[in-house]
């Protein structure tokens, strides 16, 4: 499903933020990016969601080789994604369930399926009885929800998480990594950019670390079986 081949990514001369960096996640797991800040997790996600493209090597995702892409398909490749921020990106002059049936509006979506959507996904993340709240009447982790169901309302294929629960209490991250977890056993991939140990510790899930742009450790190779879909 997503494959990087031997990828580097330099932003110029004196700074490479990605150095041959190759792996392979299929589809339906859950693989957590670590690594300290600077380490490459987030570019690492904006070459898979093509904001971001290879200096050399190759992205793969979901059959489409991005650097191959032209502009007009990039939209068509993301609605295959969901993206989630850690610093949620709501439109703050709508409600919850208007930030959510925005990601619907601009696929063109037919007006008629828009309400059922919107309202399923907010039900999924447990925010049905929010739907006409405000960000600002919402809790940090309220709002990280509202964003998860703003991802999940075009129903992705991969869910990309960066720093998902980097903004909230120890409370809200444990509840909005309980919710990433569902939504995997539910058959989406999804990738998890953190720092946060604790809850990669928790998990048997894969995990990817970057050092300085390489991938140190990678637990589907150097330890097989623990949390490894292999190609």
């Amino acid at each position: 499903m997503i494959r990087f081949t031997n990828v580097f990514k330099a932003y110029s001369r004196n700074v490479l933020a990605l150095r041959d960096v190759s792996f392979h996640i299929a589809k339906g797991e859950f693989v957590f990016l670590t690594g300290h800040s600077g380490a490459g997790k987030s570019t690492a996600l904006k070459l898979i969601y093509a904001e971001e493209f290879p200096t050399s090597g190759e992205v793969r995702v979901s059959g489409y080789v991005t650097s191959q892409l032209k502009r007009s398909e990039i939209p068509r490749l993301r609605r295959r994604l969901g993206i989630v921020f850690q610093d949620f990106r709501l439109l703050e002059d709508r409600t919850a369930e208007e930030n959510v049936a925005f990601a619907l509006e601009v696929t063109g979506a037919r007006r008629s399926t828009i309400g059922p959507k919107v309202m399923r996904v907010l039900a999924q993340v447990g925010l049905a009885a929010k739907a006409l709240a405000y960000p600002r009447e919402l809790s940090g982790g309220e709002q990280q929800r509202v964003a998860i169901a703003r991802a999940l309302v075009n129903d992705p294929l991969v869910l990309l998480a960066d720093e998902p629960t980097g903004n909230l209490d120890e409370r809200a991250a444990r509840g909005v990594f309980q919710l990433l977890r569902d939504i995997n056993a539910s058959g989406t991939a999804v990738i998890m950019a953190t720092h946060n140990l604790e809850l990669v510790r928790q998990t048997p899930y894969r995990v990817i670390e970057l050092q300085e742009g390489a991938v140190v450790y990678d637990s589907a190779v150097d330890e097989p079986g623990k949390g490894a879909v292999l190609p």
